[in-house]
């Protein structure tokens, strides 16, 4: 009886306790409003491909994301200013990979690419998180696989339907790359360095480096107008899409890791192509419709995995 009453008493301490569900599903909300977040950052580039040389484009909407985050990470940045040298070449790597090279290159592809092109190619990006997760070790499951696949599938499908490719695609190839390699990086962020203090301190070092490319564009291709044209949608790139869709899509691969994480990327070849659709006046049909189902299928089945 008094075994009965322990072990009655143990399931109830656990059913207490707070299940993993909660931290997935939180994850999985933050992965998709970067998402959408970061799929208007796709029709943004291709809007001022002709009007904001990408260099600016990249280096100032850095410039305005980092006055958004400063009054939450600067300080706090500074008081682990000492933990920022100890692993200063991980904050460097980030900081190259998500903020100085990749947004130029998904610039220098608006100029030529098509915004749905652009998203359907950043679909990619997925795969080689999974790949990085599998090769430290992670074991990625039979339904995350599966779903990573069929996804995969929509959005090959998606893109060989009269796609045609450009010199911009090259370009969106390697923004692919980046993202891929700085998602998966994401893993190694050490535990101690907060996320405000993490944006402001690769935000900051970003933009640096992106200061020699800025000042060399400006000198070769002269500066831009600053109408409400060019500067609602900087501003939209650097609140939304920097500040907020990094602070968001790095809190949910810590609690939810690249590959989950990157089979919910796989809505944003959807959400661009929809916004480029009613934007830009994109073309789109039923064919690209039926890919789109098949990504959204395979997003929920992959993303919904335990294992």
């Amino acid at each position: 009886m008094a075994v009965a009453d322990r072990r009655t008493a143990t399931a109830a301490v656990a059913s207490a306790r707070p299940g993993p569900s909660a931290p997935v599903a939180l994850g999985l909300g933050l992965a998709v409003l970067a998402t959408l977040v970061w799929s208007g950052s796709f029709v943004t580039s291709r809007a001022l491909g002709d009007s904001v040389p990408p260099v600016q484009h990249a280096f100032w909407r850095w410039v305005v994301a980092l006055a958004v985050v400063a009054p939450f990470g600067a300080r706090r940045a500074w008081r682990q200013r000492a933990l920022v040298r100890r692993h200063l070449g991980f904050v460097l790597l980030a900081s190259l990979l998500g903020v100085t090279v990749y947004n130029t290159l998904v610039n220098q592809a608006g100029v030529t690419t098509p915004a749905a092109n652009m998203g359907m190619i950043m679909a990619a990006s997925p795969v080689l998180m999974a790949l990085w997760e599998r090769a430290a070790g992670v074991r990625l499951g039979p339904r995350r696989v599966a779903g990573l696949l069929i996804a995969c599938v929509g959005v090959l499908l998606l893109v060989s339907d009269g796609a045609s490719f450009s010199a911009g695609d090259l370009w969106m190839i390697a923004a692919a790359c980046c993202f891929g390699s700085y998602s998966a990086l994401l893993r190694r962020r050490p535990a101690e360095l907060g996320g405000a203090a993490f944006l402001f301190t690769t935000f900051l070092f970003g933009t640096l480096m992106l200061l020699p490319a800025h000042a060399a564009s400006v000198a070769v291709q002269g500066g831009f107008s600053p109408t409400p044209g060019t500067v609602l949608p900087l501003l939209y790139v650097g609140v939304a899409s920097s500040a907020v869709a990094f602070f968001a899509w790095n809190r949910a691969i810590s609690l939810i890791g690249p590959t989950r994480a990157g089979i919910v990327y796989y809505l944003q070849p959807v959400c661009v192509a929809l916004l480029s659709w009613a934007l830009l006046a994109e073309p789109t049909g039923w064919a690209q419709a039926g890919c789109m189902a098949l990504i959204l299928g395979g997003v929920v089945l992959g993303a919904g995995a335990r294992t």
